[in-house]
């Protein structure tokens, strides 16, 4: 029989999560942010529930190309574009749209002598330092782009440092940078992630870029997902394998982190850190055991973890154990294991079981390994 470590995919609610988005910025396109294998949700479980975005947006070739076998045909954006010169013809056969972010991607595509798609996207570093071309220059290459064969329209993005804190004075300058280096210039502007579409409304612009809040993770330090009107897309979960009966004053687990300070019932579950549960996590974190609140009690194995049973004293071996995802918000879990929610779900393994939801609610046992 399979180990039963399963996260479950919850499509229906990528689909709510996009509307919420729509309510938010009603007046802008949507650019969902796909990368990472849609945040470690499967492209594949993701992409039906994704038809009602205007684009969508990915880090590397491979993620383009991945989109590209299933068949979607929504337009895909290269957001770092492309670093090698012969992934412009790469780029050109899939017919990606490319953002330019420094003066030899311009340069390149120049040498090219054709733009991949009708589209381009030049970004402007407003205060992040990451990524982007200087603000000064952004007329210039805004112009070059422009001039290239192939190009109708150039789009002008940035991105915030600290749009999680509305409060930080450098959003009000990044602001200023932005609106001031692409004052005059013709193109469509993107400045908000996930966190600025929330906490600033001013910089929707015509489009947002919507990455976290599509899978139900509040993108806010103080909120959670259902706070904000989000579904969790992604439960995992595993099965309780043994329960046993733990004397006062007994240790549990390695390195003995544990002590029992009553006679106590732990059970035993099937997942740890080789399944992409932290290993950090901290004594006294939540799961869920058949829908009970319980506690982790010692340290997290690479295959196991330990629960206090105190408060599900009604277990029984092969119980769902849920560690985040419908009713135990992932931003708490996260903050338990001192990360944050995008490590979480970026990091499940290979050995865990996806499964789509609308299969299993069905009765269906498909599962997508």
């Amino acid at each position: 029989m399979a180990r039963n470590t399963i996260a479950r995919i919850d499509a229906a609610a990528l689909a709510h999560n996009l509307g919420r988005v729509r309510e938010w910025a009603p007046d802008s396109r949507v650019m969902a942010v796909v990368k990472a294998d849609a945040y470690g949700h499967r492209i594949d479980l993701c992409l039906p529930a994704l038809e009602g975005a205007d684009l969508l947006a990915v880090a590397t070739i491979e993620e383009a190309r991945a989109i590209r076998r299933l068949g979607n045909g929504l337009p895909v954006l290269l957001l770092e574009g492309v670093v090698d010169y012969g992934d412009l013809a790469v780029a050109a056969d899939l017919g990606l749209e490319l953002t330019l972010h420094h003066v030899q991607q311009i340069e390149a595509l120049e040498r090219f002598g054709r733009s991949p798609t009708e589209r381009l996207w030049l970004k402007i570093d407003t205060g992040m330092h990451r990524l982007g071309v200087p603000a000064e220059s952004a007329g210039e290459m805004h112009a070059r782009l422009l001039a290239l064969p192939g190009v109708e329209q150039v789009n002008l993005i940035s991105h915030f440092a600290c749009a999680e804190e509305p409060e930080h004075p450098l959003n009000a300058l990044q602001l200023e940078r932005f609106e001031r280096a692409t004052a005059g210039l013709e193109g469509e502007r993107c400045m908000s992630n996930s966190a600025g579409l929330i906490n600033f409304p001013a910089a929707r612009y015509e489009w947002v870029r919507a990455g976290l809040v599509l899978y139900g993770i509040s993108p806010l330090p103080d909120r959670s997902g259902p706070d904000l009107g989000l579904e969790p897309v992604m439960t995992l979960s595993a099965e309780l394998l043994a329960i046993n009966r733990v004397a006062r004053g007994e240790q549990i687990g390695y390195g003995a982190r544990f002590t029992a300070e009553r006679d106590m019932l732990v059970g035993v579950a099937g997942i740890g850190y080789g399944d992409g549960y932290p290993r950090g996590m901290a004594d006294g974190t939540p799961v869920l055991v058949d829908g009970r609140s319980c506690r982790l009690c010692g340290r997290v194995s690479m295959d196991m973890i330990t629960i206090d049973l105190t408060d599900g004293p009604e277990a029984q071996i092969g119980d769902e154990v849920i560690l985040w995802g419908r009713g135990l918000p992932i931003e708490g879990i996260a903050a338990c294991a001192d990360t944050i929610p995008y490590e979480l779900v970026c990091r499940i393994t290979r050995r865990v079981r996806f499964r789509d939801q609308a299969l299993v609610g069905s009765g269906g046992l498909r599962a997508v390994k």
